[in-house]
């Protein structure tokens, strides 16, 4: 996809990442020790066998939730902020676990947009985004809004 810039967005746009990730033990665990998260469900397998046997994890570990939104942002940018730069997230929510082995998509809806008030030039835009997993059951969902520049106009 080319360069995306605020007047490509639409209000009620809507956008499926064709490009999917799947995620694997190695990247939970890397990035659970590497934010110094020491919650043992993500990392210690004997743990959550021992104290998280019952549905629906059933003694698996269960994927960092901050890893989820990281993936499912990053999955989204090429239809929305890939010449921008996020102002915020808010409103977000973890519906369902994610396990390795289940890859993630992510689904956007623009809910607003508008010229900025302080960048002359450039446009601040709020999605809605789902991270949906290979069954497109909803894992998650958050509203991000970030700024983008017009055409033709830089930083």
């Amino acid at each position: 996809m080319n360069d995306v810039y605020y007047e490509d967005i639409k209000i009620g746009g809507v956008y499926l990442s064709e490009i999917g990730r799947t995620i694997t033990d190695n990247d939970n665990i890397w990035f659970t020790l590497l934010t110094n998260n020491n919650n043992q469900i993500h990392f210690n397998s004997d743990y959550t066998q021992k104290n998280y046997s019952g549905n629906p994890f059933n003694g698996r570990l269960v994927v960092n939730g901050m890893f989820t939104m990281a993936i499912v942002v990053g999955l989204s940018v090429e239809y929305t902020s890939k010449n921008g730069f996020m102002l915020g997230i808010e409103n977000v929510k973890f519906k369902a676990p994610v396990f390795s082995g289940d890859t993630l998509y992510a689904k956007v809806e623009v809910l607003d947009k508008r010229e900025s008030k302080t960048h002359e030039g450039f446009g601040v835009v709020k999605i809605k985004t789902t991270g949906l997993n290979q069954k497109s059951e909803e894992v998650m969902e958050m509203v991000r809004t970030f700024m983008i520049p017009v055409k033709n106009k830089k930083w």
